[in-house]
């Protein structure tokens, strides 16, 4: 089965105060990061970004996938409109969804992802958290639509509407202990949760 990865990259960093996917750890970039995590899981990798962005210069540490950039049909739009446009573009019958702004993402806990379509991780308290998960990308397409013809923007009401399972906190804390792949940046402040390399 082809898989595909997308990365929401089209976000407009406001919190952070600038483009955080250009922000350095170890010398790298956030969406840099993000994207090595990917490695040989998948079979093509899908950035979107926001309309008027430049393409981001990569240079991921290790192997990675062949990289699309697709721009986004609407400015700042939300990540349900982000995903829509990804899954458009994408060419694999599964999709592994995660954000730009992951830079800590375990490759094992998205290889586990993949295996369960459509997932998403559950963290220590039960809750459901909508990155990183995965999809089978025609009915999440058909799904996103559906949605945001009736006006909806978030990705939960997407994962909701394709009946995503839940990956329990146990079945993916033994391959990433501390949660490192639920880490996201929004501030400045949380570079500092992120662990060197």
């Amino acid at each position: 089965m082809s898989r595909s990865a997308i990365v929401l990259a089209g976000g407009a960093s406001r919190r952070f105060g600038s483009d955080k996917l250009v922000a350095r750890i170890d010398g790298a970039t956030l969406v840099e990061r993000s994207i090595s995590a990917l490695a040989d899981l998948v079979d093509e990798i899908v950035v979107v970004i926001a309309p008027g962005r430049e393409a981001p210069q990569l240079a991921p540490s290790g192997p990675v996938a062949p990289i699309r950039f697709v721009t986004d049909v609407v400015p700042f739009g939300g990540p349900l409109v982000g995903l829509r446009t990804g899954l458009a573009a994408a060419a694999g019958e599964r999709v592994l969804v995660i954000g730009g702004d992951m830079p800590s993402l375990v490759p094992a806990v998205l290889a586990l992802l993949l295996g369960r379509p459509p997932a998403a991780l559950a963290d220590s308290t039960g809750a459901l958290r909508p990155l990183p998960c995965s999809l089978e990308r025609q009915a999440a397409l058909e799904s996103a639509e559906a949605l945001l013809a009736g006006g909806e923007r978030r990705l939960r009401a997407l994962l909701a509407t394709v009946a995503t399972t839940a990956v329990p906190w146990p079945d993916w804390q033994a391959l990433d202990p501390a949660g490192l792949s639920l880490i996201d940046i929004d501030v400045p402040g949380d570079l500092h949760r992120t662990p060197r390399r």
